[in-house]
């Protein structure tokens, strides 16, 4: 069984591994094997074959011609040009192209000098320098200038500070100014690697949260890691929302391990469709029951110098921050640590549970211990400071056709400022409420008592949370005496 080829066709043949199946049988075996229609394969044949015609008469065309064309493209689609080959690639460097997108961008500045006064002017640049410049000059001076344009933007926008959490007010507009996104990027054993934008953003008072979901998600078992990338466009266009396609750079934030992710992590709670596995740092992961596939991915990301980390690492090397030293009372030595404030904020989603900010908090020098110092934020013996949680706690979750609610899971951001009302030790992580065994002592608690830990190379958090006897079940207080307060960690604990 044997068809002929059509004329120009001999070297496009089936895919390579089938190659030896279709020298031995002949094009139509493979055909049937596919079980493909013939149109379909001559009109695929046909296309090829036009874009094999249309590749030859690009390459034919005179670099004259080609100069023409790119001089009415933009900077983006310029970028985008210069990847195609290396002839398109020296070709889309000329100092030229750039000059005119640069001066169009940025008109320069003429000085005029008179007797009495100094004017100035803005005019062409047609008398500049193009022929001494090495090529890609003005490229490289067009972006690196609107780099530092968007910049000095962003710093305008983050320079407020909120009086309460320490933190920039105006970081929602600094993110869209910035044309900041984030993106996971999944490898599996073959070294392939998945990529997923972004779905839905949720702002707070001091984080942001961040989930993606789709209905492609590769095979669970074949996946290595999951890398976090903060994403901004290299050249921003205000007058319209950032493309997808168009040249972006990458910071890493985190890197995950996804060998063993249901081995090496506990469960932090499920419901009826998915189970959540919590990763350090802040990253939850949703698995539907019974079939190890992933349903979503969320990460909640502290506001605390949010946009140097997601702009200012590179692919492969995170942005590291700043380390705090604690400095120690010199006015009374029994003092350890004084005048520390802290900002809670327990949510989920669109819903806020608990959002207090609690001041003047303190620790003894005694209470400074194996690199610890304990903060007590609100005491169980003081009914005068509980807070009550509003509403039934629960961690809300969507994907494309399901959406669902993890009973007693959240979202915990916590914002610790010290004496001079600077971040001291941020953080936001997705936590659950466990039912302890403990008993209250107190009179008014009659309810089960719930406890939420927290612990990370800087710090741990301890909170206990009760029943209050004569209000609705999903009112709880927060209350932290000696054994359950929030405590600090420090890498230099020997400078305590």
């Amino acid at each position: 069984m044997v068809a002929a080829a059509p004329p120009g066709a001999a070297g496009l043949g089936p895919p390579r591994v089938f190659a030896p199946l279709a020298a031995a049988a002949g094009l139509s075996c493979v055909r049937d094997l596919y079980r493909i229609p013939t149109d379909l394969v001559v009109q695929h044949h046909s296309l090829l074959t036009a874009a094999r015609d249309m590749s030859q008469e690009r390459d034919l065309m005179p670099s004259e011609m080609l100069m023409k064309i790119f001089s009415y493209l933009d900077a983006v689609s310029l970028l985008c040009v210069s990847c195609v080959n290396k002839r398109f690639y020296h070709l889309a460097n000329d100092n030229g192209i750039w000059l005119k997108i640069y001066s169009g961008c940025f008109p320069p500045k003429r000085t005029i000098w008179k007797v009495k006064s100094v004017q100035t002017e803005t005019g062409p640049l047609s008398c500049a320098p193009i022929q001494n410049r090495k090529p890609g000059y003005w490229k490289k001076e067009y972006i690196l200038k609107q780099i530092a344009a968007v910049t000095t933007r962003v710093m305008q926008l983050v320079k407020p500070v909120d009086l309460y959490t320490g933190l920039p007010n105006r970081i929602k507009k600094a993110i869209k100014a910035s044309g900041l996104s984030w993106m996971i990027v999944l490898k599996d054993r073959n070294g392939k690697e998945h990529v997923m934008e972004q779905a839905d953003l949720f702002f707070k008072d001091t984080s942001v949260t961040i989930f993606w979901y789709s209905a492609s998600w590769p095979c669970l078992d074949i996946l290595l890691s999951l890398k976090l990338f903060g994403v901004t466009p290299l050249l921003l266009d205000q007058s319209k929302a950032p493309s997808k396609n168009g040249p972006r750079r990458r910071s890493l934030i985190a890197e995950y391990d996804f060998s063993n992710l249901t081995e090496s992590n506990v469960t932090l709670g499920a419901d009826k469709l998915v189970q959540l596995f919590s990763l350090d740092p802040g990253l939850l992961v949703g698995l539907w029951k019974g079939k190890n596939e992933i349903a979503f991915v969320m990460t909640s990301l502290h506001y605390h110098q949010l946009l140097e980390r997601s702009t200012l690492g590179s692919a492969t090397v995170q942005y590291v921050l700043p380390s705090n030293k604690p400095m120690l009372d010199d006015i009374d030595p029994e003092y350890g640590l004084h005048d520390y404030d802290l900002h809670l904020d327990m949510h989920s989603g669109s819903c806020t549970y608990l959002c207090g900010t609690f001041k003047s908090l303190f620790c003894r020098k005694g209470d400074i211990e194996n690199g610890y110092l304990r903060l007590t934020v609100v005491s169980l013996k003081d009914n005068t400071k509980h807070v009550p949680l509003i509403g039934t706690v629960g961690l809300s979750w969507e994907t494309d056709a399901f959406k669902g609610n993890v009973k007693d899971c959240y979202v915990m951001d916590v914002t610790l400022l010290d004496e001079t009302r600077k971040p001291f030790w941020c953080f936001s992580a997705p936590v659950c409420m466990e039912l302890s065994s403990k008993v209250s002592s107190l009179y008014d608690y009659m309810g089960c008592v719930y406890t939420t830990d927290y612990a990370d190379a800087e710090g741990k958090v301890c909170v206990e949370l009760e029943f209050v006897e004569g209000l609705q079940p999903s009112l709880l207080d927060i209350s932290e005496d000696q054994s359950s307060s929030i405590e600090l960690q420090f890498y230099a604990a020997g400078d305590f």
